[in-house]
Formats: structure tokens, C-alpha cells, sequence
């Protein structure tokens, strides 16, 4: 028999409540402390369809909560997505090219020639590399640090056949901004007959090593070097 009225019931919080949709709305373990009109069969599924409906939208809400927590936490993590390009160009070659031989024996070839720029003498310029031995093995990589190497050319301050394979001479045209070279280095334009990069008596690079290099002429240096960038 349907009920015509529905009296509220101010809850007591010492009972212990348990659903049991099989009998009366709630089963207490006390007496509640005032009394309470029952349900009908028909109030109680349209109740219980209630119910039933509002634990789907939380189910809902909750994914959806999950769904947007994950691609914030993806939003907010950007550096893996550029680790992941920074591991990339520092193990993977770029594409090959048939090397040209200057008298002084150097290997070079252009990937890209830049549009920008011509390499100055003596001015610092922003380059991108990838360092390798004969073999194939990474022995050193700006990728690897995230930024590119601030460096002064014809100076002193690099190899003479980095200097040759980037400023040009002897037939090899000077590098642009934007242009990709590789470079063969043999070991009389490199460190020579004595090892390089030595700490506590490990050397990073060996005796007679010919060198490989994959150069990205990033820029001129303008003095707008990102904090914390190599110089040479």
C-alpha cells in the first residue's frame, strides 16, 4: 500500500545502518530515537533506481577525474617526450653522404646547406653535435646535454679539423646557420698521437683516434645564451 506522506528522520550516528535491498529500506542494530513512515514496493525501486543511478554518474565522474588527472600529469611532463628526441639524436647517424677529401686530409659532406648566415672567424656561434669514433661509438654529444655547445673558432680553442670542416679552407666551403655537416677528423687534425679528455687516468678518447662528427650550426651567438651553456 502506497504511503501518503513521509516523515524525516533525524539519523542517529551510533547506529550501525546496512543495505538490504530484499527487505526494509535500512536495517538498524538500534532503535532509531523517532519513528519513520516505510516505503512501498513501488518507492523502494523507484528508490533503489535511484540509487543505482547516482553510483553510475560517481563511477562516471571518478573515470572521467582519473581520465583528466593522467593527461595533466602528461601535460606537465613534457621532458620526457624530449628525452626521448635528445637520446635520438645523440645515438642515431644522420643521413649519409659521400665524403669529399681536403689536402689536409679531412672528410667532409653537407646534409644541408644553411640559408642563413656565414660562419665568422673568430666569433663565438651556437652548434649542435654528435661525436664518434671510427666504429660508430658515441663518445660525446650536446644532445646529450640538452643544449648546444657555445663555441670560438679560429682560435685555438677546437681542433684544427673542426675549425677546417666549419670555417672552410683548402676547398671546403665555410658552414651557414641552419646547415648540417659530417666531418671526418684523422687523427693529425685531432688530438694526435696522445690520448684526450683524461680524469684520474681513464681517457676518453685514445691515441691515433679518427673522429667522427655530426655538426647542426644552430646560430650566432648573440649573448642570449640559455643560463648554464658550455663555452669554448
Amino acid at each position: 500500500m502506497a504511503v501518503s506522506a513521509l516523515t524525516i528522520q533525524t539519523p542517529n550516528f551510533h547506529s550501525l545502518q546496512t543495505f538490504n535491498p530484499t527487505k526494509s529500506f535500512f536495517t538498524t542494530t538500534t532503535k532509531p530515537t523517532s519513528s519513520c513512515s516505510c516505503f512501498s514496493n513501488t518507492d523502494n525501486a523507484k528508490l533503489s533506481t535511484a540509487i543505482a543511478s547516482t553510483s553510475a554518474t560517481k563511477k562516471r565522474v571518478f573515470e572521467m577525474g582519473i581520465g583528466l588527472l593522467a593527461a595533466s600529469v602528461m601535460a606537465l611532463s613534457p621532458l620526457d617526450a624530449n628525452a626521448t628526441r635528445v637520446e635520438y639524436y645523440a645515438t642515431v647517424e644522420e643521413p649519409s653522404c659521400e665524403l669529399n677529401f681536403a689536402r689536409s686530409g679531412l672528410g667532409y659532406c653537407d646534409i644541408l646547406v644553411g640559408s642563413g648566415e656565414e660562419v665568422p672567424y673568430s666569433q663565438l656561434i651556437d652548434m649542435h653535435y654528435t661525436a664518434r669514433f671510427a666504429d660508430g661509438t658515441v663518445f660525446d654529444s650536446s644532445y646529450k646535454r640538452g643544449r648546444p655547445l657555445t663555441m670560438r673558432l679560429g682560435v685555438g680553442k677546437v681542433t684544427k679539423g673542426l675549425d677546417q670542416g666549419i670555417l672552410g679552407g683548402e676547398g671546403v666551403p665555410p658552414m651557414r646557420v641552419g646547415g648540417k655537416r659530417k666531418l671526418q677528423i684523422p687523427p693529425e687534425l685531432a688530438y694526435g698521437p696522445e690520448p684526450a679528455g683524461c680524469f684520474s687516468g681513464d681517457c676518453n678518447i685514445p691515441a691515433n683516434a679518427t673522429l667522427l662528427y655530426d655538426l647542426n650550426f644552430v646560430d650566432i651567438y648573440t649573448g642570449n645564451r640559455t643560463e648554464g651553456s658550455p663555452k669554448q
